[in-house]
């Protein structure tokens, strides 16, 4: 029984062999902890923790002691966001947020925890295509602006963001410029010195590491209050004993993504334009979601006007793709991704979002159109197939 094509890269990936090798010698013989350095096997957990550290460190353009381990990117978010505003704040320096529509739930919700403390947050809406304009950052800021969050790059639409002109703007005006780079981190360059980013926050899962582990960079002088007590690890940031395996993991994969990803983004962006021009030439009337250029390799989301995403995916059953991000499946309703570029509810529930990876080959691509045309046509019936683009394609 095959067990079909994953095409769900967005919402996780497999974990690297080389990665999974690298952490299983902490996972077994290797067990110290790296607070316990009076010996030998805490000293070696602590060695493997600090390298992974330089690691990433060395991805992100920062420097190893800006690295702080997390749990993942939700609890990176948390902690940038929280620690940063209620640290600002106490120290007199205002309480109001800038933020947008598109963010992930770890972001937005976060925020509204903050607003309930009594915070202010001003919500940028983003164009049609899903970017949000340095203009707008600029016209939000006020006397009081303690902290921007502004994502690198949608994991629903792919639209990647003018960080480095938003994090230029910021550096300006005295205001902390955080970004959720999730979904960026090893398909794009990131350089937070040459971007200007004060914090950024990642997960492992997300670039071939194991789930559970992420890291938030903390640029050298900006100060946060921890959301945790207790043994004072990660410099104070982040009390709790270190999971060093899957920190040797998301190290490994640091050091791999540079490496690759040269090679790696252009190969996934000839697949997506494939996988696009493919839909076109099968479903005229479908619309591509999200920039056209300024957009994640490997990440395509469609509209197929009069399909219902999930009769689609149904019938689409060799292939794991899916109509909403992990973070909103099970809560119904439209995509407030897709709600906030404007697009109309009937396409945004017509709309399934396609995420290639490593593994995704040129025949894996083409499987995918020949399953895709039929479905469309089966669903739409007799005499419904379109003969023209939708309007904005």
């Amino acid at each position: 029984m095959t067990r079909g094509v994953y095409l769900d890269y967005n919402a996780t990936t497999p974990v690297d062999p080389r990665a999974l090798e690298s952490m299983m010698t902490f996972l077994t013989s290797e067990f110290g902890n790296p607070s316990s350095t009076t010996h030998g096997w805490g000293r070696r957990a602590r060695q493997a923790v600090e390298e992974a550290r330089a690691s990433l460190a060395l991805l992100l353009g920062a420097r190893p002691e800006e690295i702080c381990f997390t749990s993942g990117a939700t609890e990176s978010n948390n902690l940038a966001i929280k620690g940063c505003a209620r640290r600002r704040a106490r120290d007199g320096a205002g309480n109001h947020l800038v933020t947008t529509a598109i963010e992930h739930p770890s972001v937005l919700e976060t925020v509204r925890d903050l607003e309930r403390e009594g915070f202010r947050n001003t919500v940028l809406q983003p164009e049609s295509e899903g970017r949000i304009s340095p203009e707008a950052v600029e016209a939000a800021i006020g006397p009081g602006t303690i902290l921007v969050s502004v994502l690198s790059a949608s994991g629903e639409i792919g639209t990647v963001q003018p960080v480095e002109s938003i994090g230029r703007l910021c550096r300006e005006r005295g205001v902390v410029f955080h970004t959720d780079g999730t979904q960026a981190v090893g398909k794009l360059p990131v350089d937070v010195g040459r971007s200007a980013v004060d914090l950024l926050a990642l997960s492992a899962h997300k670039l071939y590491g194991p789930k559970g582990v992420g890291a938030l960079f903390v640029r050298s002088g900006v100060e946060l209050d921890p959301l945790l007590s207790g043994g004072g690890q990660e410099r104070g940031l982040r009390s709790g004993t270190l999971n060093v395996p899957g920190i040797v993991g998301l190290g490994t994969m640091a050091a791999i993504v540079s490496r690759e990803m040269e090679t790696e983004s252009p190969r996934l962006r000839a697949l997506s334009e494939m996988l696009w021009n493919g839909i076109r030439e099968r479903v005229p009337d479908a619309r591509r979601n999200g920039h056209p250029t300024e957009c994640l390799p490997g990440t395509v989301n469609v509209a197929f006007p009069r399909v219902p995403a999930e009769r689609l995916m149904t019938l689409l059953k060799d292939f794991g793709v899916s109509a909403s991000p992990a973070c909103h499946s099970g809560k119904g309703g439209t995509s407030p991704v897709l709600a906030a570029i404007g697009l109309d509810p009937a396409l945004a529930s017509c709309s399934v979002r396609f995420g290639l990876g490593h593994a995704t080959t040129e025949d894996d691509v083409r499987k995918l159109l020949e399953d895709i045309g039929g479905a469309v046509h089966r669903i739409r019936g007799p005499g419904r197939r379109a003969s023209a683009p939708a309007p904005g394609v």
